[in-house]
């Protein structure tokens, strides 16, 4: 692991958007109102020719035991323990407070090197809480505005101090935290991570559900829902398999969206979702089904990715014979575009069928990279224009001539025609449906497109006219 700093500090001193700035990327969620965030996350850093892990964390604040706010600051407390030197934010225009001293003493009491920040120091306000934070005895603090990028030359030199030497950069690596676009081919599918992002309704147990594949309370989880609110990507290591699972907001009806920051988690969820390779539909086992999941597995379909259904909390309900395959009859019934989707009953809190869970995104992943050759194609082409060929526009007949394969993930063909716009939907779901079955394609979206082919007497018919 490369050398890792832990960015800390009171709420809403500007401690996300320093993070945004060093990693290159709108990661964490940032707003003006104080808890924003609340799970630690990370990311690659750079500097310079500087590079480190950067671990971003909720605000140092008190609590009752037990409550969100202790959990926040336990989720703090494993960042500065896991971190090999400390980044402490304070509020330049504000000035010290109260709770920068009590927290500059908790740093000390960390034993690490610390870094002290006065953040928000731009024109002739920030001047003064800057010179003040002296007092707090973490040694000269290094003026900067994360969100303009001042100041950064002179954070460069108090990193560099406490850094190894720096380690040449290999531009070809890919960034494990970057959402990179997926639609692209790439050899090197069996060895390379597979992204995965977990989606649903609030208090759906996703976060529940991860903490069980890592096996330690990496993410905030709470009875109450809403309380993950940036989308935070975790490695998870299954049967020699490499996994990057992206824990995401709960969803809601947008007609209930009303609060600002909920928005924002919401389009960083949506994000998650747009750049994964599998995304996992997780619904409470209670309440499965409803409109609001079949609207998420709706947007999933129409963003391309695999889709795996996850019903949650399957400790809680009386089992029952065929109950598994009651559950596949309605998800084929109520998702007919995304038709044998892989469905698996999961307890986050016990652990049940996890492995059966991780299979099936495995397998999902695979059938969503699937290649199929031309030759095999058009014979099954031509067989199933056979059977059921398509309707003829104004008594004329439409001729359809060969497929071909455009690319994988999602499994992309052209269809080459005559009249491309008088062919029917219904003929091209027919037409999916019948691929899905005579290729092995379960679950996983598939794109048609029409083209015409040229016609090759139309230069003379226009030197008729």
């Amino acid at each position: 692991m490369s050398f890792a700093i832990a960015i800390i500090g009171r709420p809403n001193v500007g401690k996300s958007t320093l993070f945004n700035r060093l990693v290159g990327q709108k990661l964490a969620l940032v707003d003006d109102q104080p808890g924003v965030t609340r799970d630690r996350r990370e990311g690659d850093g750079r500097l310079g020719d500087l590079e480190f892990t950067l671990i971003d964390t909720a605000g140092l604040d008190e609590g009752p035991k037990g409550s969100l706010t202790a959990r926040m600051q336990e989720q703090t407390e494993a960042a500065i323990a896991a971190a090999d030197a400390l980044m402490f934010v304070i509020d330049a225009r504000a000035g010290l407070t109260p709770t920068d001293r009590a927290f500059a003493d908790f740093a000390r009491r960390a034993n690490k090197p610390v870094v002290l920040v006065a953040n928000k120091s731009e024109g002739k306000h920030g001047e003064a809480g800057a010179m003040e934070s002296y007092a707090l005895g973490l040694g000269d603090p290094i003026p900067i505005s994360a969100e303009h990028g001042e100041g950064l030359s002179d954070l460069y030199d108090a990193l560099r101090v406490l850094m190894p030497e720096p380690v040449e950069r290999d531009d070809e690596e890919d960034d494990p935290e970057s959402f990179e676009n997926v639609d692209g081919e790439d050899e090197n599918l069996s060895t390379r991570p597979i992204r995965v992002a977990v989606l649903g309704r609030p208090n759906a147990g996703k976060s529940t559900l991860i903490n069980r594949l890592l096996g330690e309370e990496r993410l905030l989880t709470s009875p109450e829902a809403g309380t993950t609110r940036d989308s935070i990507a975790v490695d998870v290591m299954w049967k020699g398999r490499e996994f990057r699972v992206f824990d995401t907001a709960g969803l809601r009806r947008r007609s209930r969206i009303e609060d600002k920051l909920e928005k924002l988690s919401v389009s960083d969820a949506l994000r998650a979702v747009r750049f994964a390779e599998v995304v996992v539909l997780m619904m409470d086992a209670q309440n499965k089904f409803e409109e609001q999941d079949l609207r998420l597995a709706d947007l999933i379909e129409r963003e391309g990715r695999a889709i795996v259904i996850a019903v949650n909390k399957w400790d809680l309900m009386e089992r029952a014979p065929s109950q598994i395959a009651r559950l596949r009859e309605d998800a084929d019934h109520l998702l007919p575009q995304v038709k044998g989707m892989p469905v698996v009953a999961v307890s986050g809190m016990m652990g049940e069928g996890i492995d059966r869970l991780m299979s099936a995104i495995e397998d999902a992943y695979g059938v969503w990279n699937r290649r199929i050759s031309t030759a095999s194609l058009n014979r099954w082409f031509e067989q199933a224009v056979q059977n059921n060929p398509p309707p003829a526009v104004s008594g004329r007949r439409l001729k359809l001539n060969y497929i071909t394969q455009a690319k994988a993930r999602p499994p992309s063909f052209v269809v080459f025609c005559s009249r491309a716009d008088a062919i029917p939907e219904s003929y091209l779901r027919y037409l999916v449906n019948s691929m899905r079955g005579a290729f092995d394609l379960p679950g996983t979206p598939i794109r048609i497109t029409l083209r015409e082919k040229d016609n090759p007497f139309a230069h003379k018919a226009k030197r008729k006219s």
